[in-house]
Protein backbone atom coordinates (compact mmCIF):
# COMPACT_ATOMS: atom_id res chain seq x y z
CA UNK A 1 0.00 0.00 0.00
CA UNK A 2 0.98 3.65 -0.38
CA UNK A 3 1.85 5.28 2.92
CA UNK A 4 0.41 8.79 2.90
CA UNK A 5 2.36 11.23 5.06
CA UNK A 6 2.01 14.67 6.61
CA UNK A 7 5.26 16.37 7.68
CA UNK A 8 4.93 18.34 10.93
CA UNK A 9 6.76 21.66 10.78
CA UNK A 10 7.56 23.60 13.93
CA UNK A 11 9.70 26.60 12.98
CA UNK A 12 10.02 30.03 14.56
CA UNK A 13 11.70 31.79 11.64
CA UNK A 14 9.19 32.69 8.89
CA UNK A 15 11.66 32.53 5.99
CA UNK A 16 13.09 29.24 7.18
CA UNK A 17 9.57 27.87 7.57
CA UNK A 18 8.78 28.71 3.94
CA UNK A 19 11.94 26.91 2.77
CA UNK A 20 11.22 23.88 4.96
CA UNK A 21 7.66 23.76 3.66
CA UNK A 22 8.87 23.55 0.06
CA UNK A 23 11.21 20.70 0.99
CA UNK A 24 8.49 18.93 2.98
CA UNK A 25 5.98 19.06 0.13
CA UNK A 26 8.57 17.72 -2.29
CA UNK A 27 8.86 14.60 -0.11
CA UNK A 28 5.44 14.31 1.51
CA UNK A 29 1.80 14.34 0.46
CA UNK A 30 0.91 16.98 3.04
CA UNK A 31 2.51 19.23 5.65
CA UNK A 32 1.29 20.37 9.04
CA UNK A 33 2.26 23.94 9.87
CA UNK A 34 2.46 24.61 13.59
CA UNK A 35 1.61 28.29 13.57
CA UNK A 36 1.96 28.39 17.37
CA UNK A 37 5.75 28.30 16.86
CA UNK A 38 5.60 31.70 15.15
CA UNK A 39 5.22 35.18 16.61
CA UNK A 40 1.63 36.37 16.34
CA UNK A 41 2.71 39.26 14.11
CA UNK A 42 4.39 36.87 11.65
CA UNK A 43 1.36 34.63 11.08
CA UNK A 44 -0.53 36.87 8.57
CA UNK A 45 2.69 37.39 6.58
CA UNK A 46 3.43 33.67 6.43
CA UNK A 47 -0.15 32.88 5.41
CA UNK A 48 0.10 35.29 2.50
CA UNK A 49 3.51 33.99 1.41
CA UNK A 50 2.51 30.32 1.43
CA UNK A 51 -1.10 30.63 0.24
CA UNK A 52 -0.36 28.74 -2.99
CA UNK A 53 0.67 25.70 -0.94
CA UNK A 54 -2.12 25.78 1.64
CA UNK A 55 -4.23 23.30 -0.32
CA UNK A 56 -1.76 20.66 0.93
CA UNK A 57 -1.38 22.01 4.47
CA UNK A 58 -2.89 21.16 7.83
CA UNK A 59 -2.85 24.40 9.84
CA UNK A 60 -2.48 24.13 13.61
CA UNK A 61 -2.39 26.84 16.29
CA UNK A 62 -1.99 24.88 19.50
CA UNK A 63 -2.27 26.70 22.88
CA UNK A 64 0.01 25.85 25.77
CA UNK A 65 -2.89 24.19 27.56
CA UNK A 66 -3.00 21.69 24.68
CA UNK A 67 0.75 21.07 24.46
CA UNK A 68 1.44 23.93 22.02
CA UNK A 69 3.45 27.13 22.17
CA UNK A 70 0.85 29.84 21.68
CA UNK A 71 0.99 31.98 24.81
CA UNK A 72 -1.40 34.80 23.90
CA UNK A 73 -4.96 35.32 25.02
CA UNK A 74 -7.52 32.77 23.88
CA UNK A 75 -9.60 35.37 22.04
CA UNK A 76 -6.49 36.33 20.05
CA UNK A 77 -5.95 32.71 19.13
CA UNK A 78 -9.55 32.30 17.98
CA UNK A 79 -9.22 35.42 15.82
CA UNK A 80 -6.16 33.88 14.17
CA UNK A 81 -8.05 30.62 13.63
CA UNK A 82 -10.74 32.62 11.82
CA UNK A 83 -8.06 34.30 9.70
CA UNK A 84 -6.52 30.94 8.75
CA UNK A 85 -9.98 29.63 7.83
CA UNK A 86 -10.31 32.49 5.30
CA UNK A 87 -7.31 31.05 3.43
CA UNK A 88 -9.13 27.71 3.10
CA UNK A 89 -6.25 25.32 3.79
CA UNK A 90 -6.49 21.57 3.24
CA UNK A 91 -7.43 21.22 6.92
CA UNK A 92 -7.70 23.54 9.91
CA UNK A 93 -6.94 21.70 13.15
CA UNK A 94 -9.21 22.93 15.95
CA UNK A 95 -9.14 21.42 19.41
CA UNK A 96 -12.31 19.70 20.61
CA UNK A 97 -12.03 21.54 23.93
CA UNK A 98 -12.01 24.84 22.03
CA UNK A 99 -14.89 24.29 19.65
CA UNK A 100 -17.25 22.67 22.14
CA UNK A 101 -16.95 25.65 24.49
CA UNK A 102 -17.44 28.36 21.86
CA UNK A 103 -20.66 28.07 19.88
CA UNK A 104 -19.97 31.30 17.97
CA UNK A 105 -16.65 29.94 16.75
CA UNK A 106 -18.26 26.62 15.82
CA UNK A 107 -20.96 28.40 13.80
CA UNK A 108 -18.43 30.70 12.12
CA UNK A 109 -16.18 27.82 11.06
CA UNK A 110 -19.13 25.74 9.90
CA UNK A 111 -20.25 28.58 7.63
CA UNK A 112 -16.75 29.05 6.24
CA UNK A 113 -15.48 26.95 3.34
CA UNK A 114 -12.69 25.62 5.49
CA UNK A 115 -12.52 21.88 6.17
CA UNK A 116 -12.00 21.14 9.86
CA UNK A 117 -10.00 18.52 11.67
CA UNK A 118 -11.23 18.26 15.26
CA UNK A 119 -8.47 17.05 17.57
CA UNK A 120 -8.05 15.88 21.14
CA UNK A 121 -4.83 14.86 22.91
CA UNK A 122 -4.09 13.15 26.20
CA UNK A 123 -0.42 13.70 27.03
CA UNK A 124 -0.46 11.49 30.12
CA UNK A 125 -2.31 8.27 29.32
CA UNK A 126 -4.77 6.39 27.13
CA UNK A 127 -8.31 6.50 28.55
CA UNK A 128 -10.60 3.47 28.84
CA UNK A 129 -12.56 2.07 25.90
CA UNK A 130 -15.80 3.68 27.04
CA UNK A 131 -14.14 7.07 27.57
CA UNK A 132 -12.54 6.97 24.12
CA UNK A 133 -15.81 6.02 22.41
CA UNK A 134 -17.75 8.72 24.25
CA UNK A 135 -15.14 11.33 23.31
CA UNK A 136 -15.06 10.17 19.70
CA UNK A 137 -18.84 10.36 19.33
CA UNK A 138 -18.92 13.88 20.75
CA UNK A 139 -16.11 15.05 18.47
CA UNK A 140 -17.59 13.78 15.23
CA UNK A 141 -20.56 16.11 15.63
CA UNK A 142 -18.26 18.97 14.70
CA UNK A 143 -16.38 17.55 11.70
CA UNK A 144 -16.06 14.63 9.30
CA UNK A 145 -12.41 14.28 10.34
CA UNK A 146 -11.57 13.41 13.94
CA UNK A 147 -8.10 13.10 15.45
CA UNK A 148 -7.48 11.44 18.82
CA UNK A 149 -3.92 11.04 20.09
CA UNK A 150 -2.91 9.62 23.46
CA UNK A 151 0.21 8.42 25.25
CA UNK A 152 0.79 4.67 25.27
CA UNK A 153 2.50 3.24 28.34
CA UNK A 154 2.24 -0.28 26.90
CA UNK A 155 1.14 -2.04 23.73
CA UNK A 156 -2.38 -2.64 25.02
CA UNK A 157 -2.88 1.12 25.35
CA UNK A 158 -2.13 1.57 21.65
CA UNK A 159 -4.34 -1.38 20.70
CA UNK A 160 -7.19 0.12 22.70
CA UNK A 161 -6.92 3.43 20.88
CA UNK A 162 -6.67 1.74 17.49
CA UNK A 163 -9.96 -0.03 18.21
CA UNK A 164 -11.67 3.27 17.36
CA UNK A 165 -11.17 2.34 13.70
CA UNK A 166 -13.66 -0.51 14.17
CA UNK A 167 -16.49 1.97 14.79
CA UNK A 168 -18.66 2.18 11.70
CA UNK A 169 -18.91 5.84 10.76
CA UNK A 170 -18.75 8.14 7.77
CA UNK A 171 -16.08 10.13 9.58
CA UNK A 172 -12.41 9.89 8.71
CA UNK A 173 -10.46 8.89 11.79
CA UNK A 174 -6.87 9.74 12.72
CA UNK A 175 -5.96 7.84 15.87
CA UNK A 176 -2.51 6.82 17.09
CA UNK A 177 -0.34 6.91 20.20
CA UNK A 178 2.66 8.97 21.17
CA UNK A 179 5.70 7.44 22.83
CA UNK A 180 7.90 4.45 22.06
CA UNK A 181 5.27 1.94 23.19
CA UNK A 182 2.81 3.35 20.67
CA UNK A 183 5.19 3.98 17.81
CA UNK A 184 3.85 1.06 15.76
CA UNK A 185 0.40 2.67 15.80
CA UNK A 186 1.70 5.51 13.62
CA UNK A 187 2.06 3.00 10.77
CA UNK A 188 -0.73 0.57 11.63
CA UNK A 189 -3.25 3.45 11.65
CA UNK A 190 -2.75 3.76 7.87
CA UNK A 191 -3.76 0.14 7.36
CA UNK A 192 -6.86 0.72 9.49
CA UNK A 193 -8.11 3.75 7.56
CA UNK A 194 -6.28 6.89 8.66
CA UNK A 195 -5.98 9.32 5.70
CA UNK A 196 -2.33 10.00 6.60
CA UNK A 197 0.25 9.71 9.36
CA UNK A 198 2.28 12.53 10.86
CA UNK A 199 6.04 12.42 10.26
CA UNK A 200 9.09 14.65 10.59
CA UNK A 201 11.67 15.86 8.08
CA UNK A 202 14.44 14.91 10.45
CA UNK A 203 14.26 15.44 14.20
CA UNK A 204 10.86 14.40 15.57
CA UNK A 205 8.70 17.14 17.07
CA UNK A 206 6.46 14.57 18.80
CA UNK A 207 7.42 11.47 20.83
CA UNK A 208 7.73 8.36 18.66
CA UNK A 209 7.38 10.19 15.36
CA UNK A 210 8.97 8.57 12.28
CA UNK A 211 10.78 10.60 9.65
CA UNK A 212 9.24 10.94 6.19
CA UNK A 213 12.18 9.03 4.71
CA UNK A 214 11.60 6.10 7.10
CA UNK A 215 7.94 5.86 6.11
CA UNK A 216 8.50 6.39 2.40
CA UNK A 217 11.11 3.58 2.39
CA UNK A 218 8.22 1.23 3.22
CA UNK A 219 6.60 2.13 -0.10
CA UNK A 220 9.48 0.60 -2.01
Amino acid sequence: MKYTTCVSIGEKNPKKLENILKKALSKSDFAEIRFDYLKKSDIPIVLENIKKNLSRCVCTLRPRTEGGLFGGKEEERKSILRLIAEYNPFLLDVEFNTIQKDKKLAVYLKKSRCKLLISWHDFNKTPSDSQLITRFNKMRRFSNIVKIVTVAKNVSDASRLLSLYSIKTKNETIAFCMGEQGKFSRILCLHLGSPFTYVSLGKAIAPGQFSVDEIKSLNN
